[in-house]
């Protein structure tokens, strides 16, 4: 697996761009979800599964925010 997480920017319309600053949220539902920036100040919210999820935590890629 790759070690960024990737996001679609719905203001660029670009795919998979690097997340900057991610931040790492569980949904109500059980699910994990990332928000951060792509480093031109557009935010980006993408939706991991769980193993995604803590090994972007564990590698230092993104914080745990809950």
């Amino acid at each position: 697996m790759s070690k960024m997480i990737t996001a679609y920017c719905m203001k660029t319309k670009e795919k998979d761009v690097p997340m900057q600053d991610a931040v790492i949220t569980k949904t109500a539902r059980g699910g994990y979800m990332a928000q951060g920036n792509d480093g031109k100040g557009n935010k980006m919210t993408t939706m991991l599964g769980e193993a995604r999820a803590l090994e972007a935590v564990k590698d230092g890629v993104a914080k745990k925010g809950w």
